[in-house]
């Protein structure tokens, strides 16, 4: 199975190297689900808070791109951002039309910080509370399509 073997890569690799400042894996038992947290450092409005990222993997991980959404728990809170919904799904275009099989977990999470970092406003999307009572628990069955400033959504079968 292609998608075991390259995610044994990554792990291999996270344990051999570590991951980037601010980023941590903080569950990796399986190769269906990982949790990693990201903490944007610097002088930024998310300054001292923390989030965890959880990846799904399906078996044609990295052809397909992984689920990834905000755990939104006891412990964790999605971010107030623009591209941020409540309930932990991310609109972000590298997880969706444009995801390419050499991008990996630590290279999702640290897209991911970089946008937190360059947020000037708190702010949920316009269509936050509509998205959230009808999203599907699977981010990636929502197609996010933008054109030009605004922003249409989706959900999927």
């Amino acid at each position: 199975m292609a998608s075991s073997r390259r995610l044994k890569k990554e792990l291999l690799d996270i344990n051999k190297e570590g991951t980037p400042v601010g980023i941590e894996l903080l569950k990796a038992d399986d190769f269906s689900t990982w949790i990693l947290s990201v903490e944007v450092l610097g002088d930024t409005i998310y300054a001292g808070e923390k989030f965890a990222l959880m990846f799904r993997f399906d078996s044609q991980y990295p052809i397909s791109a992984p689920a990834v959404q905000f755990v939104v728990d006891d412990t964790y809170q999605a971010p107030v951002h623009p591209h941020v919904y409540s309930n932990g799904h991310i609109c972000a275009s590298i997880l969706g039309n444009e995801w390419s099989p050499v991008l990996s977990v630590v290279s999702v999470c640290v897209t991911i910080q970089s946008m937190l970092a360059s947020c000037k406003k708190k702010e949920r999307p316009p269509d936050n509370d509509r998205y959230v009572a009808r999203a599907p628990d699977n981010p990636k069955k929502t197609r996010w399509d933008f054109h030009g400033m605004y922003l249409t959504v989706m959900m999927l079968g």
